[in-house]
């Protein structure tokens, strides 16, 4: 069954995050095809280096979901949104995340 949309708030580019561990960072945003549909993507980096265990980090792909309405407002502090549709279905979150993995120099891909 389709999950529902929901309004997405699309995260700051180049601007880095403080976080316990370390930081973070999303450096591009996109819409990639998928069969018929558009997925909206963000990929960036992230650096543990205030871990008590060592230091790390890792590139990723944060995906929010297929987009329903593409940049269809903004917040108040001026941030575009999206409608997107989460993605739940098992065998659709793997399809994309090969398709990512194989496009992107990323070492993993999250879903919301």
């Amino acid at each position: 069954m389709p999950s529902e949309p929901e309004i997405y708030t699309h995260p700051a580019l180049n601007e880095q995050v403080t976080a316990i561990g370390g930081s973070y960072v999303f450096i591009k945003e996109q819409i990639m095809a998928h069969q018929d549909q558009e997925i909206l993507v963000f990929t960036g980096h992230a650096v543990l280096d205030t871990a008590c265990c060592g230091a790390a980090g890792c590139a990723y792909a944060l995906v929010p979901g297929f987009v329903d309405r593409y940049h269809c407002r903004q917040d108040a502090a001026g941030r575009w949104q999206s409608r997107v549709r989460p993605i739940r279905d098992a065998a659709v979150r793997k399809s994309i995340s090969a398709l990512i993995l194989d496009q992107a120099p990323v070492q993993q891909v999250q879903f919301l």
